[in-house]
């Protein structure tokens, strides 16, 4: 059910049992038997990834059209990038919700871009012809440094670049893996000053952070547990993670039609936000369908 990349396996891991559970927020094959070469006549096709925040955010995007009078086709659930990418690029699919970073890392494995702008430009460089994004939301599905609450306060945390006037031993925790990354211990240090000690805690990463075990984890920020464990994610002035932001990827033929409606959804779409729709997953339970329907009447858009 999950998107895991790069790190993603210590966050995934911890809240995969009860995704698994949610039979609202999956769906079955939602491609079926039938042509998957073009989308039905006029409707708008949105798809998503086989992982529930994803499809929250695409159901958004389908209920936002269809509340703008749309004839919107839903195909859900499809699988990871490699799966549904030839279904959009075909024009079979039209709406997708996506990630700029690891977008952009899909079709420019060896691009330099690291903050949200310069991401962003780069990934409307990167996209074959045919395929374009919308306005990318302040809602992020990325690697970060996050810290306890108690923590973050008795340090005076708001950023990573904080972490270099902590007097305690700091000891990062994360996957085994995160001790190579460009962004793990030998990044932090070459962009911050902050050294760090490694714990290779795996799947248990954020219930090491709050046992204390260890005292900076990589979590990533629509992880749920941000929110129900009042953790804190530190800011990243310098771009040491590659920026990943909700973004809407359309195809071209589409994008004047939709434009105005989805790039409103985007707007209201923030971090904490994000994480209080997986929180309603992951922990309440509510569905899909209602999820998306309560934040767009939340937000004035339903």
């Amino acid at each position: 059910m999950f998107r895991v990349r790069g790190v993603r396996a210590a966050a995934a891991a911890a809240v995969l049992g009860t995704a698994i559970a949610l039979t609202g927020c999956s769906s079955d094959d939602p491609l079926g038997e039938e042509d998957r070469s073009e989308s039905s006549g006029d409707a708008i096709v949105v798809g998503s990834q086989a992982y529930y925040s994803n499809e929250i955010v695409a159901e958004i995007y389908a209920q936002a059209l269809e509340g703008a009078g749309h004839e919107v086709e839903r195909r859900f659930s499809i699988g990871q990038r490699d799966a549904y990418m030839p279904e959009v690029e075909g024009g079979a699919i039209t709406l997708f919700p996506e990630y700029t970073g690891n977008l952009l890392q899909y079709f420019d494995p060896e691009t330099a871009a690291r903050s949200p702008e310069d991401v962003y430009a780069a990934l409307q460089e990167a996209l074959p012809g045919g395929l374009t994004v919308l306005d990318q939301a302040s809602a992020t599905d990325q690697d970060s440094y996050t810290v306890t609450r108690e923590f973050a306060d008795a340090n005076a945390l708001t950023t990573i670049a904080d972490l270099a006037g902590v007097s305690e031993t700091l000891t990062l925790g994360g996957p085994p893996e995160l001790a190579e990354r460009p962004y793990g211990p030998t990044g932090l240090e070459e962009t911050y000053g902050v050294q760090v000690e490694f714990s290779a805690t795996g799947d248990t990463t954020v219930e090491d952070l709050l046992a204390g075990t260890v005292n900076v984890a990589n979590v990533y920020t629509a992880d749920p547990r941000i929110q129900t464990e009042d953790l804190v994610v530190l800011e990243d002035p310098e771009s040491l993670f590659l920026a990943s932001n909700v973004v809407p990827l359309v195809s071209e033929s589409v994008a004047g039609d939709i434009a105005d409606v989805v790039n409103a959804v985007s707007a209201a779409l923030t971090p904490e936000g994000l994480v209080a729709l997986n929180v309603q997953s992951t922990v309440d339970q509510a569905s899909t369908p209602d999820i998306a329907s309560q934040w767009l009447a939340d937000n004035g858009l339903g």
